[in-house]
């Protein structure tokens, strides 16, 4: 590869979450005080620090090479590029976004059929309007940076579209969703043109591979225990582990060491069951990817 990849970082809400999944996926990114091109800790990339808004019209011109951003802003801005890979991870939750439609709690609309003539305030403007013109539902889309649940309860706006992962602040609002416009996560894109380049495609893959072991890593965790022979049928019943549990006989003894890689939220119900059924000296350790 002659050239390094021009890589995209999100900057705002997802630049922390960003940078923590390239660290567990082996990439030390360091952002110096204000600058917007950080440092990586490999000659192959260069970084560039920019509003996940407006990273899919960088791509595409070829200003940068690969990026990431969501969904939700390639839907807005119409870009034409190469998704390589969905990435769901955010600053809150392991789980895709939503858009919504919502309204006072004392609003007389209940479905989006009640927006015909009605303003609504989103910073998503072009994929509202077409979201609306696709229902033939006549609709004012006004542009709202920021702050997009005051512009209804301040009476500046009869409904806001507005992205919410807990429905949290919309609650706090004393707003109510009545529609769900589109689900988004965090995707990794690239340039049509590099794309093509087999150098540069092979390292934004390798880009995505380790990504989403890291990912998947992250919902992980392994889990080892000893367990005497005349219990290891019962043991293994239970274990829902990727694939068959590795099994190794421990030196001089009728006892097994057991490893397993299960999701992590089954781990608290798990353990006590293995507990009961004979296994001991369990050991759960994190996992950095899972590939």
């Amino acid at each position: 590869m002659k050239q390094p990849i021009k890589l995209g970082i999100p900057k705002g809400s997802l630049q922390d979450a960003t940078i923590a999944l390239f660290r567990r996926s082996g990439w030390d990114i360091n952002i110096n005080g204000r600058s917007y091109f950080p440092e990586i800790n490999d000659d192959t990339i260069e970084c560039a620090i920019c509003r996940a808004q407006e990273m899919s019209n960088y791509v595409e011109s070829g200003t940068l090479d690969a990026g990431l951003t969501g969904k939700d802003w390639i839907a807005e801005n119409e870009s034409d590029i190469q998704v390589v890979s969905d990435l769901v991870y955010s600053k809150v939750s392991s789980r895709p976004a939503r858009w919504v439609l919502a309204v006072p709690y004392d609003s007389p609309i209940q479905k989006i059929e009640d927006c015909e003539d009605k303003k609504i305030a989103t910073e998503m403007t072009n994929f509202t309007r077409r979201y609306f013109k696709d229902r033939k539902i006549n609709v004012s889309v006004e542009f709202s940076w920021g702050a997009t649940e005051a512009k209804v309860v301040s009476g500046l706006a009869d409904a806001v579209v507005e992205v919410t992962e807990t429905e949290a602040t919309i609650k706090a609002h004393g707003l109510r969703v009545i529609h769900e416009l589109m689900q988004t996560n965090t995707q990794l894109i690239a340039n049509h043109d590099v794309w093509k380049d087999r150098a540069k495609r092979n390292k934004i893959e390798q880009i995505a591979l380790l990504l989403k072991g890291a990912l998947r890593g992250e919902k992980m965790v392994g889990i080892k225990m000893n367990v005497p022979k005349e219990k290891m049928e019962g043991v293994i019943a239970m274990l829902p582990s990727l694939n068959a549990p590795t099994v190794a006989p421990l030196y001089q003894s009728s006892w097994f060491s057991v490893e397993i890689v299960v999701k992590s939220d089954v781990v608290r119900d798990l353990i006590p069951q293995l507990m009961k059924s004979g296994a001991e000296g369990i050991i759960e350790y994190p996992l950095n990817k899972v590939i």
